[in-house]
């Protein structure tokens, strides 16, 4: 890289945020758009990250009672319309399937022929098919709690995709579980909540809120929306993760209905839940650099990697020999349950090229082995974390007994350094002046940077919350669910009262 190049992504974040995340994504070998408008193809470095995800929270899920199944990818147009708020909900952004074939027509142009007698809807969410199997299976209270996932694609069909963030077409998991109770499905909808917090916290070194969604924000034919909102470094913010409390809604609709202790009869109790290939963007918004993306080491698709210093083939076997047996001394390391996942990179390419390549994919450490190194039984040591200029030797028995600590302390680093970030960029504002200012970008030029996340009264009424989007283009993203010994205030709108603070932030 040339030394008139101070960093390996172009613009940097200063000079144009939404930009630089589009050229982060390129740089790290994520994913790329595909030739259907609005859909990526998703590289194997970001697949295997997709992967580890859906690992670790497959395993949280488990841990819970929950098991995988599969539902059919495309729902009867019927089946949408039985839930009045649902369909409208999802309506604009529905693909459509109306033809079960193609034929050529008199000019031998292939056309759609074969008209369904009803159309299928791809699905956009699956909460209306998997209710009517569910309604199959439920018969009694003994039938009960069914509590399934599924890794799964969704479709919808969006106007202004951006490369995880919003795409027609993307990867999630979807829980759907029925209950004998509204305080069993209410404390699964808690519970899961409780997961994704944990699991952004934890595997993605990502801070997030917890709270509720208002009614605007809701999920189509929900009771109540749950999310965790996580603070980008253009201070926006992203809902990462959301559970939703059904009540009987949907139960009534595709009419899950049981036997009771009693004799009687009654609908049951549902939930629905899931996070997506989002999570990636929310990390590279989180974590990443102006030289590309940081993955924290407990997601990351590989841990180190070792890249050999040949400038004279008569030491090349020598070199060669020294990395593998470093590389086997690593994958011996448990981190977190699993074997360091440590490669050799041995193309034939400049290691100063490969390093570079390493950085902006955001390989958590970096070690490089020449004739020099294996003198000393030493490694140079990169890490991700730091300035990329920032190297330093150690003693290979060293380096290998303490691997897993150093994971670790990025891991933990990453955390600290994006809750400082959230806490810095968090403000309680009373005043609505202030909170206009807050909200208005310091830069005409860059108009997604701004104050951050305004803790603020609302009275709870619909004309404050849809005043204030339009106005500022801003949102309620959450009412917490710890209120802090919050005792109540005056709305930053109309001054009436208002029973604890909530999230107000632009959002992705």
């Amino acid at each position: 890289m040339s030394d008139r190049v101070k960093t390996a992504v172009q613009p940097t974040r200063a000079q144009d945020y939404p930009e630089w995340y589009q050229q982060v994504v390129r740089a790290s070998d994520l994913a790329e758009s595909s030739p259907v408008r609005g859909c990526m193809v998703v590289k194997p470095w970001g697949c295997a990250l997709w992967e580890n995800m859906r690992t670790a929270l497959d395993a949280m899920f488990r841990e819970t009672g929950h098991s995988n199944a599969y539902f059919p990818l495309f729902i009867p147009l019927s089946f949408l319309r039985k839930e009045a708020e649902h369909v409208e909900g999802f309506a604009k952004e529905c693909a459509v399937v109306t033809h079960h074939r193609l034929e050529q027509n008199s000019d031998g142009v292939l056309v759609p022929a074969g008209e369904l007698e009803e159309p299928l809807v791809v699905r956009p969410t699956s909460e209306t098919i998997i209710g009517a199997t569910y309604a199959k299976w439920v018969q009694s209270y003994r039938d009960l709690p069914i509590l399934i996932n599924q890794w799964a694609n969704v479709v919808r069909w969006e106007m202004r995709p951006r490369i995880f963030l919003r795409t027609t077409e993307f990867l999630w998991q979807e829980g759907h579980t029925v209950h004998e109770t509204s305080e069993e499905a209410w404390e699964e909808t808690i519970r899961i909540l409780d997961i994704y917090r944990r699991f952004a916290e934890q595997y993605m070194a990502m801070p997030v809120l917890t709270g509720e969604k208002t009614a605007r924000e809701r999920f189509p034919g929900a009771v109540n929306t749950f999310c965790i909102e996580a603070m980008m470094q253009d201070r926006k913010a992203l809902q990462a993760g959301t559970s939703h409390f059904l009540g009987q809604n949907f139960a009534r609709a595709a009419d899950i209905s049981f036997q009771t202790r009693s004799g009687g009869k009654e609908h049951a109790w549902t939930t629905s839940w899931g996070v997506s290939t989002r999570l990636i963007g929310g990390l590279i918004m989180v974590h990443g650099d102006d030289n590309g993306i940081i993955v924290p080491p407990r997601l990351a698709p590989d841990h180190v990697v070792i890249l050999p210093i040949v400038r004279a083939e008569k030491d090349r076997e020598s070199v060669m020999s020294y990395c593998r047996e470093l590389a086997d001394g690593l994958r011996s390391r448990d981190y977190h349950g699993s074997p360091v996942r440590a490669i050799v990179d041995n193309r034939d390419k400049n290691a100063g090229e490969m390093g570079w390549e390493w950085i902006k994919k955001g390989i958590p450490v970096r070690l490089e082995v020449g004739p020099r190194d294996i003198g000393k039984n030493a490694v140079f040591v990169g890490r991700r974390d730091r300035d990329p200029k920032e190297r330093y030797s150690e003693d290979r028995d060293t380096f290998l007994a303490g691997v897993t600590e150093l994971l670790d302390e990025i891991q933990s680093g990453l955390y600290e350094r994006a809750g400082a970030y959230l806490a810095a960029n968090t403000s309680a504002i009373d005043d609505w002046n202030e909170f206009q200012e807050f909200f208005t970008p310091q830069d005409t030029v860059k108009p997604e940077i701004h104050g951050g996340f305004a803790l603020s009264h609302w009275c709870g009424g619909a004309e404050c919350e849809e005043k204030i989007n339009q106005e500022l283009s801003v949102s309620i993203r959450c009412i917490p669910r710890e209120r802090e010994n919050d005792e109540g205030g005056s709305c930053i709108v109309c001054a009436g009262r208002s029973p604890q603070r909530v999230v107000f932030a632009k959002a992705y």
